[in-house]
């Protein structure tokens, strides 16, 4: 009997071994670390845009001129331009590709740069999510409505021409729960076409008009929590709130669900204290906002502005507090940017963040 109750339990032992299923192992948020970002080469314009996930202490670099559009992929049928190459459009009043030539816009309309150009040829940057104000139009489920838009996809210009190598036409139709894309250089008399899918996983899916396909840019949604890049954006008051492009913006991925929130003290060393003591108890005293520009360029200053009575430098009196989509709160503050003799490098900013507990 003993015997046999021995084999009986070694079977159950065995069988339940063998079961095919393999443990569910739940990772912990990262507590916190210092990250030095790679924007690669060209100091305050540098060539990438950096995205930082603070739950797995990880970063990704792309290159900011690897992409034209992005397609949004929320319930919303939305395009973005490449506000950090600064690419710029502009609709004719055709809804024929073929028809449209270069007699039907003046190029000087798509300059932008010191000075030049307008809010209406940019994803506006004055406002708190980048879908409120698209150059391009929502695209209409009647293809009809649907205009031709003429694309600098050379971005930044200034007051140099406006290239027509790098000048497209553009239509985009619905295709079921997608985009289908018709694309041409602006003197070509025929059109390719792209499909593009939405995926739930992402933000937006990018392509680039020189290579006709997908690019990667972002990371998945749920694995980023702010980007630093160079992009457009606007210009203070006393400079006359024109677009203008700007190194060292902080973008919040609101579109994910992140949200954030700025503390400011009257000098470093209270702010230092602060940041040190700041706790769970501490974050419910505030209100998260879902402004994509919660952090922007208020972080730093680059150059003195009648705008703003700082020095050049990091604002050391001020850091930041951000939630991730799953509900995380860190704390965040900029260590070194290459400004003011801070020890860092221009276009590497250094950046320290803790998991609030």
């Amino acid at each position: 009997m003993k015997q046999l109750l021995v084999m009986t339990m070694a079977v159950a032992v065995l069988a339940s071994c063998s079961k095919d299923e393999d443990p569910i192992i739940i990772v912990p948020p990262s507590t916190g670390s210092t990250l030095t970002l790679n924007g690669g080469s060209g100091t305050s314009s540098a060539v990438n845009s950096v995205y930082v996930d603070f739950s797995t202490d990880k970063q990704d670099s792309v290159k900011r001129n690897s992409w034209d559009l992005g397609f949004y992929c929320g319930s919303e049928f939305k395009i973005i331009l490449n506000n950090t190459k600064g690419v710029t459009a502009t609709a004719v009043n055709k809804t024929d590709i073929n028809l449209v030539t270069a007699a039907d816009v003046d190029l000087n309309i798509l300059k932008i740069g010191q000075g030049l150009g307008s809010f209406s040829i940019i994803d506006d940057p004055r406002e708190s999510s980048i879908l409120n104000k698209t150059a391009i139009g929502e695209i209409s489920a009647t293809d009809a409505n649907n205009k031709v838009y003429i694309i600098n996809a050379k971005g930044i210009t200034n007051n140099t021409p406006v290239p027509t190598d790098s000048t497209f036409k553009i239509k985009v139709l619905r295709k079921g729960t997608g985009y289908t894309l018709q694309y041409a250089k602006l003197s070509e008399s025929t059109f390719k076409t792209l499909d593009i899918n939405k995926s739930n996983d992402y933000n937006f899916q990018f392509i680039s008009l020189f290579s006709g396909s997908l690019m990667n840019v972002e990371p998945t949604k749920l694995n980023w929590d702010i980007s630093w890049t160079w992009s457009l954006y606007v210009t203070p008051p006393s400079q006359g709130s024109i677009p203008y492009g700007y190194s060292d913006l902080v973008i919040i991925n609101t579109l994910a669900g992140v949200t954030a929130y700025e503390r400011a003290y009257a000098s470093p060393e209270i702010a230092t204290e602060a940041y040190s003591k700041f706790n769970k108890d501490s974050v419910a005293k505030y209100t998260f906002s879902n402004n994509r520009w919660t952090i922007g360029s208020n972080w730093r200053v680059t150059a003195p502005s009648a705008d703003s009575p700082d020095p050049v430098g990091i604002r050391k009196y001020r850091f930041y507090v951000v939630k991730d989509a799953v509900g995380n709160s860190y704390k965040l503050k900029f260590i070194a940017a290459g400004l003011a003799g801070d020890g860092g490098t221009r276009g590497k900013p250094q950046i320290a963040y803790e998991l609030i507990k």
